[in-house]
């Protein structure tokens, strides 16, 4: 009997996560898999010891760590924590995504500056104002569900986000106005494009569900498939969320790429289970 791990975090309080790892379980069952629930610090990493291990595990955290610890033990892990890795950090993720050219907002990647230095006085924050201009998008480069995406609209509150974020990485971004509010959520599994739903808000500059976004089903066109295919492709990412924004002449827009998306809100909203693609993949990959 084939048998797995279904790992979320356990640090975490609210049911989504755990809502997301049973969903993904429930789907390995139901193709005759035994699947067994796991907080991400139920296995403990001690690398002296044997442990009994599953078939395969699926890491619906950002525990990259404990991947590491699964595969150098020979353990299959879905997503490979390389690509949670590169994903997890937006400013690596717009790296490869822009050194493949593929089309999104205009992005400058932050310095790394240390939490006790400054360098207001320097003349770098100026070019990037220039270059451009407010309103603007910050980016922290480790959030989800929206989080730590700041719409900054004025010189003050840009100097007061780039002073309060020393230390930590994060990018400067193109404000997209015709996508305000809005955007598209694509989910891949395999290169093949499983579901995808339209975002909007009509109180928030982010779409997100969790920040109060409404959702529907899209029939996406063919600029939009492409382009989705080919983001979760360029991070080798095997699930993928994309976020697609609307540009000029609703050209799409890469917004970013989610290793570990969330899908019981695509499933309410499409009736699709992308659990079920998930598992599929999985034991097809592992033949």
């Amino acid at each position: 009997m084939t048998t797995c791990w279904v790992i979320y975090n356990g640090s975490l309080v609210s049911d989504k996560f755990a809502d997301q790892a049973r969903l993904v379980a429930d789907a390995a069952e139901r193709a005759g898999v035994t699947a067994k629930l796991m907080k991400n610090y139920e296995t403990m990493m001690d690398l002296s010891s044997e442990l009994e291990l599953p078939d395969f595990a699926v890491l619906l955290d950002k525990d990259i760590l404990l991947g590491y610890f699964l595969k150098s033990r020979g353990v299959p892990v879905y997503n490979d924590p390389a690509i949670i890795d590169l994903c997890d950090n937006k400013a690596t993720q717009y790296i490869q995504l822009a050194a493949l050219g593929l089309p999104m907002p205009q992005t400058i990647v932050a310095p790394k500056v240390y939490p006790n230095f400054s360098i207001l006085e320097s003349g770098y924050f100026e070019r990037v104002i220039e270059k451009l201009g407010f309103p603007m998008i910050i980016k922290e480069g480790h959030g989800s569900f929206g989080m730590k995406v700041y719409l900054i609209e004025h010189e003050a509150a840009f100097y007061e986000k780039v002073e309060e974020l020393r230390g930590i990485d994060f990018v400067f971004q193109e404000f997209i106005r015709t996508s305000e509010g809005r955007d598209i959520r694509v989910n891949i599994v395999g290169g093949e494009i499983v579901a995808a739903m339209y975002r909007h808000s009509e109180t928030d500059f982010r779409a997100n569900i969790t920040n109060g976004g409404q959702a529907s089903p899209i029939q996406l066109n063919n600029a939009q498939e492409q382009l989705a295919i080919k983001a979760a492709h360029a991070l080798g990412a095997i699930f993928a969320g994309v976020d697609l924004l609307f540009g000029e002449n609703e050209e799409p827009l890469i917004c970013e790429v989610n290793a570990a998306a969330h899908i019981r809100n695509i499933l309410n909203v499409t009736g699709i289970n992308v659990a079920d693609a998930m598992i599929s993949y999985i034991l097809e990959d592992l033949r």
